[in-house]
């Protein structure tokens, strides 16, 4: 696709390069519609196996490794964090094959950083593309790791977990490590998260839905001892949407009862509800609720308007009947915009009604033609 084709132009040109970017690249449908153009697709469930699931899937056109999560230092200041590395292949075959260039590489890492400020009230982001040669970006599965450039998550040699998070911007930097409090949940059938009628249209999709978060942040100067807790969501495939789909509506969400949700709402061209959204309800125990989205609903109830006019939705009530939740939900900070190679809405909110709680909300595919938001 020519959008897609263009952004490739825009990151190989380039070894490595930091952002933001001068505009969106990327829409959700060159992303994730369209054809496998050889890479592997998802057509079926089945067990992960780990470590080799925390590495990379270099058959598959792209994944993703994508954590969130709300932070407090001692005196309570408030802070989200959105911390994503994407894989996207360019061939299947594998790229050294024959190439005299110690540039040439079958794939391209792209990752973005977002940090809210809550008491600031606002958005600070950045992301970074790199190429995975001569060790400037990458993902292995042990001991697991995943990185561009200095921003990195890995893991323990043998056991993974805690995992370790370190990556600086010219605006804030971030060193957290992550402790699993919960075990690991397999969104969809058997891990299997179908986005639409096709063959292949899906991904392969686990999750750490709670992760025990501490470690040190740096914004303006000023050095803050934090705590708190994060949500890993891992999915990999090739062609993921259906036809008609123009973008998402995601909540991960962590309840003050020991359970956790997950909703996406895939929204088609005409604002209706795509068949294929779904969800996740996980107990305090760590046991999984598959959710079809005839078990749930998504109301809107304000939204907010970019300074170019873009609108998102900005308030919502979430219903789950069959679990007793009816939940309101409302951002942090009202601009959680990231404006990068891809634009899209992803930020810290809070959960009111049945039960609080908090979490992290992503919008994507309001943005007019460039319709932009990375993968999940």
């Amino acid at each position: 696709m020519l959008a897609a084709g263009l952004a490739w132009l825009a990151v190989l040109a380039w070894p490595t390069a930091e952002g933001p970017a001068a505009g969106p690249l990327w829409a959700v449908d060159d992303l994730l519609g369209g054809g496998d153009d050889g890479f592997a697709r998802v057509t079926g469930a089945g067990p992960f196996a780990f470590p080799r699931d925390h590495g990379p899937h270099p058959a598959y056109r792209h994944e993703w490794w994508y954590l969130t999560g709300q932070l407090e230092d001692p005196g309570g200041r408030r802070f989200g964090f959105q911390v994503t590395f994407f894989r996207f292949g360019i061939t299947p075959t594998p790229a050294a094959v024959e190439s005299p260039s110690a540039w040439r590489s079958g794939s391209i890492y792209l990752a973005h950083f977002g940090l809210t400020d809550v008491a600031g009230a606002r958005l600070l982001a950045s992301e970074r593309f790199a190429r995975p040669v001569l060790g400037l970006a990458g993902a292995q599965a042990e001991p697991f790791a995943v990185w561009v450039e200095e921003w990195r998550l890995d893991g323990m040699p043998g056991s993974t977990f805690p995992l370790r998070l370190e990556l600086a911007s010219d605006a804030a930097a971030l060193a957290l490590e992550l402790q699993p409090t919960k075990p690991l949940v397999a969104h969809g059938d058997g891990g299997t998260s179908r986005k639409g009628p096709g063959a292949g249209n899906a991904t392969r999709y686990y999750a750490l839905t709670r992760l025990a978060a501490s470690g040190r942040l740096r914004l303006a100067g000023r050095d803050f001892r934090v705590r708190g807790s994060a949500w890993l969501d891992r999915e990999w495939g090739s062609s993921a949407l259906g036809a008609g789909v123009q973008g998402w509506d995601w909540f991960g969400l962590q309840l003050d009862d020991g359970r956790d949700l997950m909703l996406y709402r895939l929204r088609r061209d005409d604002g209706s509800a795509d068949p294929f959204s779904a969800g996740s309800v996980v107990a305090p125990d760590g046991a999984v609720t598959p959710l079809a989205a005839d078990d749930f609903s998504v109301q809107v109830l304000d939204h907010w308007r970019a300074a170019d006019g873009v609108a998102y939705p900005a308030r919502w009530r979430l219903r789950v009947p069959g679990h007793d939740l009816d939940l309101e939900v409302a951002p942090l900070v009202a601009d959680q915009e990231l404006r990068l190679a891809v634009r899209y809405w992803e930020g810290a909110v809070a959960v009111t009604g049945s039960v609080g709680g908090r979490g992290y909300a992503e919008l994507t595919g309001y943005a007019g033609a460039a319709r932009a938001g990375p993968p999940r």
